[in-house]
């Protein structure tokens, strides 16, 4: 069904923005994508995320729609729903059930830039970045990243309590982690001249630790950072 067909059926917003995104499928992009580590077991149809930014604006801080887009499978979809959502209607239990099906760094990193505008951010980023997934675990930091970028009103204390969490997973070898451990540093160190200091020691004391993956964070945050 083509998507000028769609809107002019009475079709709900969410049959109608899925009809427009199966439109738009691109499987250059597809293959491209999955060369950048960007691969689901989701039905993925190839939209660049400016697209999806684009679709989005018109749809901001719907609830119902955000819901019903994830509900889809699609990988486009559930992205294009971190983007509508509405940050103040999401729950503990809506966090946990979309951060569990991430199955790559595109919609988990997705999913943490929606995540930090909750009131819920700060608790499961330590919690996530506890846990076993190599993609939870990614949102857990790239939450830590993301309220170090977005929340402007947060104290340092809140950032002060991520660096230890940092230390403890900087051992972990698995791409996707670390990088993301080293995103939270990093991202850490840039709010003030107070917590550039204190990423700077803790990024000292990872590069001591007995880890290539340890080492690696330690020595391209201080590149950032020093």
């Amino acid at each position: 069904m083509c998507c000028d067909a769609c809107f002019n059926l009475g079709l709900s917003e969410s049959v109608r923005l899925i009809a427009h995104l199966y439109s738009l499928r691109n499987p250059a992009n597809i293959a491209g994508q999955a060369r950048f580590g960007i691969a689901s077991k989701a039905e993925q149809l190839g939209i660049a995320t400016p697209v999806l930014r684009d679709l989005a604006r018109s749809h901001r801080r719907n609830h119902p729609l955000a819901l019903e887009l994830w509900a889809s499978g699609i990988h486009d979809a559930r992205v294009l729903a971190t983007l509508v959502e509405n940050p103040k209607q999401i729950t503990r239990g809506q966090m946990e059930a979309w951060v569990r099906v991430s199955d790559n760094w595109a919609l988990t990193d997705a999913l943490a830039f929606l995540f930090d505008r909750t009131e819920f951010a700060e608790e499961k980023a330590l919690t996530w970045s506890g846990r076993k997934g190599e993609f939870v675990k990614r949102a857990g930091f790239a939450t830590m990243a993301g309220l170090a970028i977005h929340r402007k009103e947060l104290p340092d204390e809140v950032f002060l309590r991520f660096l230890p969490v940092i230390a403890r997973e900087a051992t972990d070898e698995r791409n996707f982690v670390k990088k993301a451990v080293n995103w939270a540093l990093r991202q850490i160190g840039k709010r003030n001249l107070v917590l550039r200091r204190a990423a700077i020691a803790e990024a000292q004391r990872i590069g001591k630790l007995d880890s290539r993956a340890a080492r690696w964070i330690a020595a391209d945050a201080l590149r950032e950072l020093v």
